[in-house]
C-alpha cells in the first residue's frame, strides 16, 4: 500500500459539486482509501486565458496501485466527469494531480513525482500544509509548511 497526496481543482460548472464528486469517485474505488481531506478553498488561476477562480483542495489517500496505474485511474475519473483535453492552465471541470507518492522520485514521459511545480504553487501548498505540515518534499528536503512560507497566493486569491 502506498500513501499518496493529491491536489484537486475545478473552475468550470458547479465547482464545489465537481470537487465533492471527485472525492466520491476516489472513495468508491476499492483500491483507494481517502485518509485526509483539506478544506476546499478559492484561488485565482495561474496562467492560461481569462477564467473563473478555482476551488482547490488536497487529499491524502492510500492505494494499492503502482504510480503509472494510479495515474491512469485518475485520468479515467477526470474523463468520466467530463474533462476534455485542453492546453495547460485552461478551465477544467476537474483536475487531479499526484503531488507525492510515498517517498518516490521519478520522471517518465507521462509522470513526474514529486509534482514538478508543487513547491512553487500556493494553491497546492495551502492544502498540503493543512493536512500534512511536516511532510518532507523528497527532493528539496523542506516540509510543506516551510515551502508554504516561501510562496504567496495569486493576486486576489482567498486565504
Amino acid at each position: 500500500m502506498y500513501d499518496v497526496f493529491l491536489c484537486m481543482g475545478s473552475n468550470a460548472g458547479n465547482k464545489l459539486k465537481n470537487m465533492e464528486e471527485g472525492v466520491r469517485r476516489l472513495t468508491a474505488d476499492a483500491n483507494i482509501e481517502v485518509l485526509k481531506k483539506s478544506e476546499f478553498y478559492s484561488t485565482k488561476p495561474v496562467g492560461g486565458p481569462s477564467q473563473e477562480d478555482y476551488i482547490n483542495g488536497v487529499l491524502k489517500v492510500r492505494t494499492s496501485f503502482q504510480p503509472a496505474l494510479f495515474l491512469k485511474r485518475l485520468k479515467t475519473i477526470e474523463k468520466d466527469m467530463g474533462r476534455t483535453q485542453l492546453p495547460r492552465n485552461y478551465p477544467r471541470v476537474i483536475d487531479i494531480d499526484i503531488l507525492l507518492f510515498d517517498d518516490a522520485v521519478m520522471d517518465t514521459e507521462t509522470l513526474t513525482i514529486p509534482h514538478p511545480r508543487m513547491h512553487e504553487r500556493y494553491f497546492v501548498l495551502k492544502g498540503l500544509a493543512e493536512i500534512a505540515p511536516d511532510i518532507v518534499h523528497p527532493v528539496i528536503g523542506k516540509t510543506a509548511a516551510e515551502l508554504l512560507s516561501f510562496v504567496r497566493p495569486a493576486l486576489g486569491a482567498s486565504q
